[in-house]
């Protein structure tokens, strides 16, 4: 079974004037489309991982030949990362969590605005290209970023936000001011989705 690029829910233009249509559509059809091109060259007469859904082949890095683990790890991450970022957004979103996510948010993180706060520490902590996640880890709420393609799932935690702070998600519109990215960033996240991704992760 090949990976496919994941259609988007939205149009390029949809999440203007936080992401540009130039960064989106190059972003997705160019940058997501190699990821996926490049985890099916690496997989090619792997049929066990071929079967496999990328998530799981992401939590068993381990169990990979050698000769073919950095390719998958550093692909796989870009393409399950990538395909978790386009459905945690929306030109509908903004606002701020509720129900039980925005109750354990307040109890465990110390409200929404401290963790906006923390989770843009995060980000801008990446030193170089990363992603920086608001994730379950055995049950409670904790945010931690990551270099390159790396995901969370790796280390047994379950991803719920994440945002790509690699140069190419905003660099055309931000340039070098990756914080003006976090910041605008929030009005296109998309809670009632990151809600779900928490109720079934819970």
């Amino acid at each position: 079974m090949k990976f496919l690029l994941p259609e988007l829910k939205y149009s390029y233009d949809a999440l203007e004037p936080h992401i540009d249509h130039l960064t989106m559509e190059t972003h997705h059809s160019k940058h997501h489309q190699t990821y996926v091109d490049n985890l099916n060259k690496a997989l090619e007469g792997h049929e066990k991982f071929q079967e496999m859904k990328i998530e799981d082949i992401l939590k068993s890095l381990d169990d990979l030949p050698e000769n073919i683990k950095t390719a998958v790890r550093n692909n796989g991450g870009g393409h399950y990362n990538h395909t978790l970022f386009w459905d945690m957004m929306s030109p509908n979103g903004g606002g701020k969590p509720e129900g039980e996510l925005g109750k354990k948010i307040d109890e465990e993180l110390g409200g929404f605005d401290k963790l906006k706060e923390d989770f843009k520490k995060a980000a801008l902590g990446q030193f170089g290209s990363g992603w920086a996640w608001l994730v379950l880890d055995n049950g409670k709420l904790a945010i931690l970023s990551t270099p390159n393609q790396d995901n969370p799932i790796s280390q047994g935690k379950i991803p719920l936000l994440g945002i790509d702070v690699w140069e190419h998600a905003y660099y055309l519109k931000y340039k070098n001011k990756r914080a003006d990215y976090i910041d605008s960033w929030w009005n296109v996240v998309d809670w009632n989705k990151i809600e779900e991704i928490y109720n079934k992760a819970k």
